[in-house]
């Protein structure tokens, strides 16, 4: 049964998922990169998004691992994507990960603004959506065959599926470290309102993992 969640998707300890003034230069905005510690040396990232064998095992790479495990499609918010905004002015611009992206599935990116899908290497295909979250997800669910949708975020695009009730689980990690500005992940969002619940938490050296499920959907 196919699955909608959002899983590795890291805040601040003042509960920001990116820090402030986001550009080409610094796509997770000022201090954002700080929010990662404990992801970029895993294992598992390290083979995802550089192809490299080696990296840090133990409880980070568990859940890097659990988080790429059983994903048949991708939803990506457009900053997730792109820095640009309004009407698309390069063609040329493929995304930030270069040609071979970590994702390996379809991904669909909501836009307001039409664009042709890209086919990269390593399997990944990015559809640029303009129908709404719903849309996005019809799309996703479609791809997916099965397997479960990621909602990659930012946290405006997890904010929207939250308030319509269409995420199942979230793995949320929190990061030691204060950004103190960005898009909090939560900001006017009530969790207990829409039936979700702590189902674990565990700590590492550099994130607290925490697993919200709504009440009455299963675990995988």
């Amino acid at each position: 049964m196919t699955r909608v969640r959002v899983a590795g998707f890291t805040i601040s300890l003042d509960g920001y998922g990116a820090g402030p003034d986001q550009d080409i230069q610094n796509p997770l905005g000022i201090g954002g990169t700080d929010l990662h510690q404990w992801l970029i040396p895993t294992r598992t990232f390290q083979r995802s998004l550089f192809g490299k064998e080696g990296g840090t095992t133990g409880v980070d790479d568990d859940f890097a691992a659990r988080s790429f495990a059983n994903v048949g499609a991708w939803i990506l918010g457009r900053n997730m994507f792109s820095p640009l905004r309004g009407p698309w002015p390069d063609m040329n611009w493929k995304g930030w990960w270069g040609d071979n992206p970590p994702y390996h599935v379809p991904v669909y990116i909501m836009t307001h603004h039409a664009r042709p899908s890209i086919e990269m290497d390593g399997g990944t295909t990015f559809h640029f959506v303009t129908g709404g979250i719903r849309d996005a997800l019809e799309k996703a669910r479609e791809a997916a065959g099965g397997m479960d949708v990621r909602i990659g975020g930012g946290a405006n695009t997890i904010q929207q599926f939250l308030r319509e009730g269409l995420i199942d689980e979230l793995h949320i990690a929190i990061s030691p470290v204060l950004l103190g500005g960005g898009e909090r992940l939560f900001e006017g969002v009530d969790m207990r309102a829409l039936g979700y619940e702590c189902v674990e938490s565990v700590a590492s050296e550099k994130a607290t993992h925490v697993v919200l499920r709504r009440k009455g959907r299963a675990a995988a």
